[in-house]
């Protein structure tokens, strides 16, 4: 019960060759929108054009971080370098961002995007604050 040997001829792809990337896109945009969620588990990056439609995303759990690592701000700039990366494929100059959340990423995602340089217009904090709250529970009979 040894391993066993799969022998393959040259030339032949199997279905385990890796696809190659290009860093060229074929979105061209000037002017995007960044939305930022950061939460106490996760830091989710967007990147949008002006009318909302998406052009790039990506997330701490999608780089491969695990379990308290994603809501780290070191996870949260490797994010936002990358979707940085993919806005200078496609030619982005300017970037307004919107934040949503209250994690620990919400500084060093925008500070690991805009370190590929790119222009910052303007930064909302849009995060849902709640008016009054939910009810209360019952208190318990015994």
């Amino acid at each position: 019960m040894g391993k066993k040997r799969i022998i393959t001829k040259e030339g032949e792809e199997g279905a385990q060759s890796k696809q190659a990337v290009s860093l060229v896109s074929k979105k061209r945009a000037d002017v995007g929108i960044l939305c930022v969620e950061s939460t106490y588990n996760n830091t989710k990056i967007v990147l949008t054009d002006i009318k909302g439609n998406t052009l790039s995303w990506s997330s701490s759990g999608s780089l491969g971080f695990r379990g308290a690592k994603k809501g780290t701000p070191f996870a949260a700039a490797k994010v936002g370098e990358t979707v940085g990366t993919k806005a200078q494929a496609m030619g982005l100059k300017e970037v307004s961002v919107i934040v949503k959340g209250v994690g620990s990423g919400r500084e060093s995602g925008i500070r690991g995007f805009l370190s590929k340089g790119m222009n910052l217009t303007s930064i909302r904090d849009m995060t849902p604050v709640p008016h009054n709250g939910t009810k209360p529970k019952k208190p318990r009979r015994v």
